[in-house]
């Protein structure tokens, strides 16, 4: 039997991209995957795609929504009554707009959903993993090359993606009383509807317009396995898996 066996993951944002390929990853490894997000028709895709090689539950949430992530959490402890592992993937852009059209109210959704969406979902996880047997569990952000450099006219999704590596760094410090790991898995160009737009061409630093490089999604759903499959006292704090030839290591 799996080390993953009767062990509880919630994965956000599940019903596409990075998120699907997570879901499916975990459930191969034999964990049961919690799958949230906004549309229940995708997130029913996510589980009948994996049925044939494990469980998993749809839980419609809103990730800029306080009371639908605490109903979310409350259902996980309702149905399952322990929480192993939460991947906090959920994420949006704000239109690429010069950085001083960008509107206050842009701003803010990228920052509600995501920034502070994951922190209060890293709570949650927290109050349930402290207090449940055996003790502990791990937290994995979805950062992003974002986390590192930014792209032009990016400001809100860069600003959120680096403050998610402090969000990673400060809560696996107050988490290490509680058995609790958190890492970080920095993602560039995964081949996901978020990314569609990479293969007509975007701009450049330089002002060019380029086609770039992606990868399978799927490489990004087995690292995040990985790296949920380790035991608690080993942890991957930060990961990058990139598209080998994107434009990101170098001057170009």
């Amino acid at each position: 039997m799996s080390e993953a066996a009767h062990k509880i993951a919630v994965v956000t944002g599940a019903g596409t991209g990075v998120g699907r390929a997570a879901a499916l990853a975990l459930m191969k490894t034999g964990f049961t995957v919690v799958l949230a997000g906004r549309r229940l028709d995708k997130l029913q895709e996510t589980q009948k795609l994996g049925e044939s090689v494990g469980k998993s539950l749809p839980v419609t949430a809103d990730m800029t929504d306080p009371a639908s992530i605490a109903a979310l959490f409350g259902k996980v402890m309702e149905t399952y009554g322990r929480l192993d592992v939460l991947f906090n993937n959920a994420g949006m852009g704000a239109p690429a707009v010069p950085f001083e059209d960008l509107s206050l109210a842009q701003w803010q959704a990228v920052v509600n959903t995501n920034l502070t969406g994951p922190f209060l979902c890293t709570q949650h996880a927290f109050r349930i993993m402290k207090d449940q047997t055996p003790r502990g569990g791990r937290i994995i952000n979805n950062g992003s090359i974002s986390a590192h450099a930014p792209r032009p006219f990016s400001a809100a999704y860069t600003s959120t993606k680096h403050a998610i590596t402090g969000l990673t760094k400060a809560s696996n410090l107050d988490g290490r009383a509680y058995d609790i790991a958190v890492g970080q898995v920095d993602i560039g160009n995964a081949a996901t509807p978020m990314t569609e737009r990479m293969v007509e061409g975007v701009l450049q630093p330089d002002g060019r317009k380029m086609p770039e490089p992606r990868m399978d999604s799927k490489a990004v759903g087995d690292a995040v396995a990985y790296m949920a499959g380790l035991p608690l006292d080993a942890n991957v704090l930060f990961m990058t898996v990139m598209a080998s030839k994107m434009p990101f290591v170098g001057r170009g």
